[in-house]
């Protein structure tokens, strides 16, 4: 496989950026003196190790859990970098917030859809109207939600880093130099992103949860919980399959996850973009050294 097929993936943290690679992950954080702070491991998946999880879909499910612990690592290490003088959550505070946040989240993004829908079926009835009623009150929370914290100050930094994470893949896939200035005129958008993923989430779960007809509502919300892992492991095979491809039909699909990408990403500024070509050199093998000299 040459360099250029290989892909790269991201997440922004705060004032910086996380990259992984198939054999690096890596995170830069730009410190309040303004050095940037760089942590580099080597990426050790299970599906590495173990060729039964890479079954399509299963992998997604696998890939999921994977990705989101290594998110809460690397949110705990820019906290430590860009706000020293805060005392650091300890692992075990993370892991019970994490799953306390994935709770809420399930709670909020399942059951409210589904409650209201079901309080609206005097009027949508029950067949697949209704379904697309709940995906529209799943959406339309979805929105508002990132609608809402892009109005914080803190989080509108974060979106930058997001842009910027972007912004730095897309140059180095379309083989432009890992530049500041390179990376300035690269697209903010990209196939792979999360906001996409969670945009197919919803679409998705309609689709399977029109066949799963339940009539007890609480039942209904307990079956919708437990079928969300293989949703999302469908979801992930989808946008996995949406970057690998470049023509009108995917580009069609892709572009709802990408307008909503407009909530998400900022344009970032010089500084941003240097963190992020600064974690992806780290995610490609460079030493933190090496990974420091940008142009």
């Amino acid at each position: 496989m040459s360099e250029q097929a290989v892909t790269y993936g991201g997440q922004a943290v705060l004032e910086g950026v996380m990259m992984r690679g198939p054999r690096h992950l890596a995170v830069a954080v730009r410190r309040p003196d303004g050095q940037i702070a760089i942590q580099q491991q080597e990426v050790k998946s299970i599906l590495q190790r173990v060729p039964l999880l890479r079954i399509p879909v299963l992998r997604g499910m696998v890939a999921l859990v994977e990705t989101l612990s290594m998110g809460m690592s690397a949110l705990m290490y820019s906290a430590s970098q860009a706000m020293p003088e805060e005392e650091p959550l300890s692992k075990k505070e993370m892991a019970l917030t994490s799953t306390l946040g994935i709770v809420v989240a399930l709670a909020v993004f399942v059951g409210v859809p589904t409650l209201a829908t079901h309080f609206t079926r005097q009027w949508v009835g029950t067949g697949g109207l209704s379904h697309v009623v709940e995906g529209a009150f799943r959406l339309a929370l979805f929105i508002g939600y990132m609608v809402a914290i892009s109005l914080a100050k803190d989080i509108q930094r974060v979106y930058q880093y997001h842009g910027a994470e972007h912004k730095v893949i897309n140059a180095y896939e379309t083989g432009a130099p890992l530049t500041v200035a390179a990376a300035r005129v690269a697209s903010r958008e990209h196939k792979r992103c999360g906001t996409s993923f969670l945009l197919y989430v919803v679409v998705i779960s309609i689709l399977i949860f029109s066949v799963l007809s339940v009539d007890n509502v609480l039942l209904r919300i307990f079956v919708r919980i437990l079928m969300m892992p293989i949703v999302a492991g469908i979801s992930f095979e989808l946008i996995r399959l949406l970057g690998t491809y470049d023509n009108s039909l995917v580009n069609l699909i892709s572009r709802p996850g990408m307008w909503l990408q407009g909530l998400t990403t900022r344009e970032p500024d010089d500084s941003q973009l240097e963190v992020a070509i600064v974690s992806f050199r780290a995610a490609q093998g460079h030493s933190a050294e090496e990974a420091l000299i940008v142009s």
